[in-house]
C-alpha cells in the first residue's frame, strides 16, 4: 500500500461526460419542478382559500396546521389506508400478471409471441382516460359484457349489477384496469431477464438433479431479483399516483367518498372545497412518500449495476 492508496481519485473522463449529458435535462427538471414545489410548500403553511386566491381575504399564516389537522382527521387515514391496500393489489397483480406471461413469451413460439406483445403495448398505449371508460363499457349495468356474460352462465342475479357502487368491487374494478396497463412494463423487463440467463446455468441445475420449481426458485428467481426490485418500486410510483381511473370510474371517489385515493383527495380537498392550504399539505406529504421511494428505486439502481 502507497500513499497513492489514501488520495481521493477524480472522477474518470467518463464520469464527467455522463454528467455533462446529464446536466441539460437536470436543469430543465429544476427550471420545470423547482418553482411549482416551492409554492406547494409555501401555500401549505396558509389558511389559503378561495377569498384568498381573489384577494378578498388576506393570507393568514397557520404553520403547521394544515399538517396537523390532517394527521388529526379520521378521514385522512381512511383514504391513506385505501391508497396503500389499493395501491398493493395494483403492485402485487402487475407483478404476478406481467411476470406470468414473460414465462410464457419463453416458452411460445414466434408468431404468438409477437401477437402477446402486441396486445401488451396496445394496453400500455391506450390512454388512461379511453382505457377508464371502455372498462366502465365493459362493466355497465345495463349494456356491460360482463354482466352479460356471467347471466349467460347462469348467474341471473348479476343482471343488472352496478360493480362501481360497492366499495369493494369499486376499486376492484379500477385495479384491473390499472394492473391491464401496468403489466406491459413487467412482461417486458422480466423477459429481457429470462432471455439474458446463460443456458449454461440451466442446463447445469437440471444436471444436479434439480426440479423445475427448484431451478425457478434457487436459480432464476436470484438473478432476476435485481430487474424485479426494480419493476416493484416503479409500479409502486405509478400505482401510488393513480388519479385518471379512480376520478373517472368512481365518478370522483365513489359514493360519499369510499373509494377516495389521496391523489383525488387532494383535488376534492384543493379544487372542489377550495381548501387550496390543505390540498398543498397532502400533496406535500404524497411527495415526500414518493421521494423516499424513488430513492429505493435509484439505490435498487446502483445495485444492479455494481451486481452487473
Amino acid at each position: 500500500m502507497t500513499i497513492r492508496d489514501f488520495i481521493p481519485r477524480r472522477p474518470s473522463r467518463d464520469t464527467a461526460t455522463a454528467w455533462l449529458y446529464l446536466a441539460p435535462a437536470g436543469l430543465l427538471l429544476v427550471a420545470v419542478l423547482a418553482y411549482p414545489i416551492y409554492q406547494i410548500v409555501l401555500i401549505s403553511f396558509y389558511d389559503y382559500g378561495q377569498q384568498q386566491a381573489v384577494g378578498i381575504a388576506p393570507l393568514e399564516f397557520v404553520g403547521l396546521g394544515n399538517y396537523r389537522e390532517l394527521l388529526g382527521d379520521r378521514q385522512f387515514w381512511t383514504v391513506v389506508g385505501n391508497t396503500f391496500v389499493f395501491g398493493a393489489v395494483c403492485v402485487l397483480g402487475s407483478l404476478v400478471v406481467g411476470t406470468g406471461l414473460a414465462v410464457l413469451a419463453t416458452r411460445v413460439r414466434p408468431l404468438p409471441r409477437m401477437l402477446l406483445f402486441l396486445a401488451a403495448l396496445g394496453a400500455w398505449a391506450t390512454p388512461a382516460m379511453a382505457g377508464s371508460y371502455v372498462w366502465l363499457f365493459l362493466f355497465d349495468t345495463d349494456f356491460g359484457v360482463v354482466n352479460a356474460a356471467l347471466s349467460g352462465l347462469g348467474f341471473g342475479s348479476m343482471s343488472g349489477h352496478s360493480w362501481t357502487f360497492g366499495t369493494v368491487s369499486a376499486f376492484g374494478v379500477v385495479a384491473a384496469e390499472v394492473i391491464w396497463c401496468s403489466f406491459p412494463f413487467v412482461m417486458v423487463t422480466m423477459y429481457a431477464g429470462i432471455k439474458a440467463i446463460p443456458e449454461e446455468v440451466l442446463e447445469a441445475a437440471a444436471l444436479d438433479g434439480a426440479s423445475m420449481w427448484r431451478t425457478a426458485w434457487s436459480v432464476i428467481l436470484p438473478i432476476l431479483r435485481p430487474l424485479l426490485l426494480i419493476a416493484t418500486i416503479q409500479s409502486i410510483i405509478w400505482d401510488f399516483k393513480v388519479f385518471t381511473q379512480i376520478y373517472v370510474m368512481t365518478n370522483g371517489g365513489g359514493v360519499a367518498g369510499r373509494n377516495l385515493v389521496l391523489n383525488v383527495y387532494a383535488y376534492q380537498k384543493a379544487f372542489a372545497g377550495q381548501e387550496y392550504g390543505l390540498g398543498s399539505a397532502i400533496g406535500v406529504l404524497m411527495t415526500l412518500l414518493l421521494l423516499s421511494v424513488t430513492g429505493l428505486y435509484i439505490r435498487s439502481q446502483r445495485r444492479s449495476t455494481k451486481w452487473a
